[in-house]
């Protein structure tokens, strides 16, 4: 039998799954099922579609399955992941947000986040080094606490952390004033003013419906607005933000800044 990327799946086949609700977003299985191919290796990645009320049950059900080797965690699973897992890197502890876990030899699940790395990974690959910059980011869930963290260790100016969840947002300060201290300010509503860098770090963009995460006329001349929605690649924000000349960086590039960390995580050759 040959899934639909050309991968052979047979009885051998090691397992893994990216969880999401929605999941028809999800760029990681054209990224890693190619690269399972290119290495040779008898793997495959699958979307599954996992609502909240389910997630724990499909978790756990995973868990149990003697073939799958590691699970991926998107929106809006990033933190309910992080209850699950047996252990947590620091960067997990710092972001309580997880969006990927292995298997460990004693069948035991190890959590990652490499959603902040990625991202800045991509930023700096596309000539958007955060370093010493003011970064604006709109969001503190799971891929959002991420980022904050890895734009703070990769030495921006200023950090200020927008969302309406007040519990949330005060939460992740608190965090990451432990390892940052006095370097990030919080609002309620996007503080976009002398931004260097704006990210969009919600879920926002991902239906066509969906309102703007921020108001693109109130972008700072020059600023780059960065999206971390993957599909559609070209959100309405930063179609706006273009229109306006503003240089716009894509959600894919954070995938791809994620790539390299993946494979060794999970001692993918």
């Amino acid at each position: 039998m040959t899934g639909t990327s050309g991968i052979p799946i047979s009885g051998t086949t090691r397992l893994y799954v990216v969880l999401g609700d929605p999941v028809a977003q999800v760029q990681s299985p054209g990224l890693l099922n190619p690269l399972f191919a290119r290495l040779g290796l008898d793997a495959a990645l699958v979307p599954v579609h996992a609502r909240p009320e389910d997630f724990d049950r499909i978790f756990g059900g995973l868990r149990c399955i003697g073939n799958v080797d590691g699970i991926f965690v998107t929106v809006p699973h990033k933190a309910a992941a992080r209850l699950l897992a047996d252990r947590c890197s620091p960067m997990v502890e710092i972001t309580g947000s997880v969006n990927a876990l292995r298997r460990e030899s004693d069948d035991s699940w190890y959590a990652e986040n490499f959603d902040g790395t990625g991202f800045v990974a991509g930023l700096v690959d596309a000539g958007h080094d955060p370093k010493d910059r003011r970064v604006a980011l709109v969001g503190a869930g799971g891929a959002g606490s991420a980022i904050a963290a890895a734009l703070l260790a990769a030495g921006v100016e200023r950090l200020s952390v927008c969302d309406l969840d007040v519990a949330k947002l005060g939460g992740l300060r608190s965090r990451l004033d432990t390892h940052w201290p006095g370097m990030t300010a919080t609002s309620t509503e996007p503080d976009l003013d002398g931004a260097d860098i704006v990210v969009n770090a919600t879920p926002l963009g991902l239906r066509p419906d969906d309102p703007l995460p921020f108001r693109p006329h109130l972008l700072p001349s020059g600023s780059v607005v960065a999206d971390i929605v993957m599909k559609p690649r070209e959100t309405r924000l930063l179609r706006e933000a273009a229109s306006l000349g503003h240089r716009v960086h894509y959600g894919i590039r954070m995938l791809d800044g994620q790539v390299a960390s993946y494979r060794a995580f999970f001692g993918l050759g």
